[in-house]
C-alpha cells in the first residue's frame, strides 16, 4: 500500500500530538486499543453522516496509533486533491464502475508487510440510507481477518474500537448482531443513521 501520513516519520509523531490535544479540547473521548491479532483488520466505519468524521477519524487513528486506510468516492480525489487524500490514506473508490474491489482489497491486506486497517462505512453515502452495504463483511472474510467495530457517537463525543467480530458465513445474522451493536450511537447528523434490517 502507498505511503500516507500515518507512516510518514516525524509528522507521525507531531500530527498524534495535535490530534490528542484536539480531542481533548473538543471534549473528545477516545476508547479502546486494537489487539495484536487484529493488526490487519477491516474496520467499520459508522454511523457516517457527515464530512466531519473523515478528521474526526484521522486524529482517532492517531491517537490510537493505528495505520488505517479508507475508501473515498472518487470524486474526493480529483486534481489537486488525489496526492493529497491518498497521503491522508484513502483509496479512490467509483461506484459506478463494476469491478471487483472485495477481492482486489483482500488481497491488498493479506500482502501487506504491516499492519494494517482497511476503513470501511457500510452506508457506502452520508445520505440516509435503510439497507448497508456488506463489502466490509465480504474483504474481511475473503482476506481471512477479523472485523473491528469502530464507532463514533457525536451524542456522547466518545470514539473508539468496540469488539473483534468474525464473519460466520451467515451474513444475515451477523448483519443483525453487527447492526445491533451500532443501534444506540449517534451520528452527527443523527437522522441520518438507520440501522434497520
Amino acid at each position: 500500500m502507498h505511503r500516507t501520513i500515518f507512516t510518514t516519520p516525524v509528522v507521525n509523531t507531531l500530527l498524534r500530538g495535535f490530534s490528542l490535544a484536539v480531542l481533548k479540547l473538543t471534549g473528545w473521548t477516545v476508547e479502546g486499543a486494537l489487539p495484536p491479532q487484529a493488526a490487519k483488520s477491516v474496520f467499520i466505519a459508522a454511523p457516517h453522516t457527515s464530512n466531519w468524521d473523515l478528521p474526526y477519524t484521522l486524529m482517532v487513528a492517531f491517537a490510537l496509533r493505528l495505520n488505517p486506510y479508507w475508501m473515498g468516492k472518487h470524486s474526493l480525489f480529483r486534481g489537486v486533491y488525489g496526492p493529497v487524500m491518498r497521503w491522508f490514506g484513502g483509496i479512490s473508490v467509483n461506484r459506478e464502475q463494476s469491478n471487483n474491489l472485495v477481492v482486489a482489497s483482500a488481497q491488498a491486506i493479506r500482502e501487506a508487510d504491516g499492519p494494517l486497517q482497511l476503513i470501511v462505512p457500510p452506508e457506502g453515502t452520508r445520505s440516509k440510507t435503510r439497507y448497508w452495504k456488506t463489502g466490509f463483511y465480504y474483504i474481511a472474510q475473503t482476506a481471512g481477518v477479523p472485523i473491528v467495530m469502530a464507532y463514533m457517537d457525536y451524542a456522547s463525543k466518545r470514539s473508539g474500537l468496540g469488539p473483534l467480530f468474525q464473519p460466520t458465513g451467515d451474513v444475515d445474522a451477523d448483519m443483525a448482531a453487527i447492526k445491533a451493536f451500532y443501534a444506540p450511537f449517534k451520528g452527527k447528523n443523527a437522522d441520518q443513521f438507520e440501522t434497520a434490517a
